[in-house]
């Protein structure tokens, strides 16, 4: 008997097959389109369901030169363009700013508000998402690309235009705010300066006018001391030269009486006696050497010496004891310290004051309206967009179409699978 042979099965292949996935996937077109179009409904509902969201901006440049030079020329408060400019952007970008802002137009906001939620959560929230800063590229250094801008992404309910141009103005209106209350302090610190400055040259004027006055003084004490001292001096030595003379006459009329000399006479005739003399004769005699004094005859040394002994005061003998006179009288009032004490307005004589008075007079009527003050040029005001920038509707269908379209096909590829492996584990037996 013949042994029957087991007839081969071929093993089964872990190839696939191309053509009969090919034809898997075109007989199952019906499912893969309904996915595709499922999907793609969702998609569509989702993209006109969903709330639009639109963006505005605006934008500003520096402000003209002439905008800003009333401001300059108040000699006060110095402003640039750029400067404004970078102002105005930072008041922008400050949170606490767009907080004021919030505050005071509430009206704009009032779709943000969700229960629970307080206005700072409120505004904290949009204020994070929503604005976004526009500045020129750091690299472009030239004056085309200076700017600053902000851009606001809202929801449709909210107002962004009027939003955004409010912002814009509320930034202006504080930065001006600030500008007014930095002159008005500028002005009152340069004005309080000025007032320092007069009183400190008022009590140095004071201080100086003293310390001439007394140094005036304290010469004239000083020259009157001293004249004083040469007055007493003076007198002093005339006293002692009268007593030396008053001595010499004594001595003078004790000799003069010995020699029996009552009248002047001289050397020569001395010795002659008493003679009787026909008709005039006039004596002279010629003689170098001086004659002593008592030859001036006892009577007319008892004469000068009695004059001497009754006289009072020697000054009319000095005529420096005159002068000495006249100069004490005239130190006896010092007019140059009358005048100084006499001075009614004393302001005038201080250094400065004129230029001192000048500024702060055209300080006081300083007149300058920042309400005018143009601090930017806006180069680009919040418009209404013409369409929203979300949500991409044709992006998104053309996405839930192709996602759809690969999710049918996934679909598919699964229930061919599922349909093999029954005849494949059959195939096993």
């Amino acid at each position: 008997m013949n042994a029957i042979s087991p007839v081969a099965h071929p093993a089964p292949s872990d190839e696939i097959d191309l053509i009969a996935l090919v034809q898997s996937l075109w007989r199952q077109r019906l499912l893969i389109g309904l996915v595709t179009l499922l999907t793609g409904v969702l998609a569509a509902a989702y993209a006109f369901i969903v709330t639009p969201e639109y963006q505005v901006q605006s934008v500003l440049r520096p402000a003209l030169i002439k905008d800003l030079d009333g401001l300059n020329r108040t000699g006060v408060y110095k402003l640039t363009p750029a400067q404004a400019m970078q102002r105005v952007g930072a008041a922008l970008d400050s949170y606490e700013r767009r907080l004021e802002f919030f505050r005071a137009n509430q009206g704009l906001f009032e779709a943000l508000r969700e229960p629970g939620r307080s206005l700072e959560q409120t505004f904290e929230s949009f204020n994070r998402d929503a604005f976004k800063m526009l500045q020129p590229d750091p690299k472009k250094t030239d004056n085309l690309s200076a700017f600053v801008g902000i851009q606001l992404t809202y929801p449709a309910d909210i107002n962004g235009v009027a939003l955004v141009n409010g912002l814009v103005e509320f930034a202006l209106a504080s930065e001006r705010e600030r500008i007014a209350a930095d002159l008005a302090t500028l002005v009152k610190n340069r004005l309080h300066h000025l007032d320092l400055q007069i009183a400190a040259a008022r009590a140095s004027y004071d201080a100086s006018k003293e310390a001439k006055i007394a140094a005036l003084l304290e010469a004239d004490s000083l020259k009157r001391a001293k004249l004083q001292d040469e007055l007493k001096a003076l007198r002093q030595q005339l006293r002692t030269r009268r007593d030396n003379r008053v001595a010499q006459l004594d001595e003078a009329i004790r000799i003069a009486k010995s020699l029996g000399i009552g009248k002047p006479t001289t050397p020569s005739a001395l010795g002659e006696g008493e003679r009787a003399s026909q008709g005039s004769v006039i004596r002279t005699e010629v003689n170098n050497q001086q004659i002593p004094l008592y030859f001036m005859g006892s009577e007319a040394l008892e004469a000068e010496r009695n004059a001497l002994l009754q006289r009072r005061s020697d000054d009319f003998t000095e005529p420096r004891i005159a002068e000495i006179a006249k100069e004490l009288q005239l130190l006896a009032q010092n007019r140059q310290v009358e005048v100084l004490n006499k001075r009614e307005n004393e302001d005038l004589f201080l250094k400065d004051l004129a230029t001192w008075r000048e500024e702060a007079a055209r300080l006081r009527n300083l007149q300058f309206e920042v309400a005018g003050l143009k601090l930017v040029s806006v180069d680009q005001v919040a418009v209404d967009p013409l369409k929203p920038i979300k949500p991409k509707r044709a992006l998104i269908l053309a996405l839930g179409l192709v996602l759809g379209g690969m999710l049918g096909v996934f679909i598919a590829l699964l229930r061919n699978m599922a349909r093999r492996i029954p005849k494949t584990a059959n195939s096993a037996y």
